[in-house]
């Protein structure tokens, strides 16, 4: 049968992270399987047990950009697109989808979330459109995975609207930039 570990190659993999995310100046270092809890020692994948863990108050933002031309941009902001209204399209769909995370994500947890909220705005003059996704809930576990599936399914949403006009779209920048609550403490990466 094969096994996880066969990919880790004697159950290590390299971890590459941008510069200044988690591992500090040494953006490459060996994890072993054993700091990774989704991997069960014999190397099969498994649902992390949270049973034990106390129930905290969560919460997690996460942004993200399609980058969009000049007609596109256009389009959004005279809401002339074929299917409707982008911006809330797009917003409606990050909701929704951050609300099913746990039927998207193999291994994440289903969570009673108590808010998710959703800002997506077009910016003209940098004819990109920005998307925020915030989530929470009083749980053993956290909600980033939520705010991120809220913020990828509301950029393809937008891709979705707008591909009959152009395909040149990118989503792009797609990141958590805050989290607290929890035993890992809190992770503040927004710019003021």
């Amino acid at each position: 049968m094969f096994r996880l570990h066969n990919l880790l190659n004697l159950n290590t993999f390299v971890a590459r992270r941008p510069h200044g995310i988690g591992l500090g100046s040494n953006p490459t270092r060996l994890l072993s399987t054993n700091e990774l809890s989704h991997i069960h020692p014999s190397g099969k994948l498994q649902m992390v047990d949270v049973g034990d863990k106390y129930i905290t108050k969560r919460e997690a933002v996460a942004n993200g950009r399609v980058l969009i031309n000049d007609v596109i941009a256009k389009a959004i902001e005279r809401d002339e697109l074929k299917k409707g209204n982008v911006l809330i399209a797009a917003q409606i769909a990050g909701i929704m989808a951050a609300k099913q995370t746990s039927n998207i994500i193999p291994l994440c947890h289903s969570l009673d979330i108590t808010s998710v909220n959703v800002d997506v705005e077009l910016d003209r003059r940098g004819s990109f459109v920005d998307i925020r996704c915030s989530a929470a809930a009083s749980n053993r576990t956290g909600v980033e995975m939520e705010a991120i599936v809220g913020v990828l399914v509301a950029a393809a949403t937008v891709y979705d609207m707008c591909k009959s006009v152009s395909h040149d779209m990118v989503i792009t920048d797609v990141s958590l930039v805050k989290k607290t609550g929890g035993k890992s403490g809190e992770i503040n990466r927004e710019i003021n």
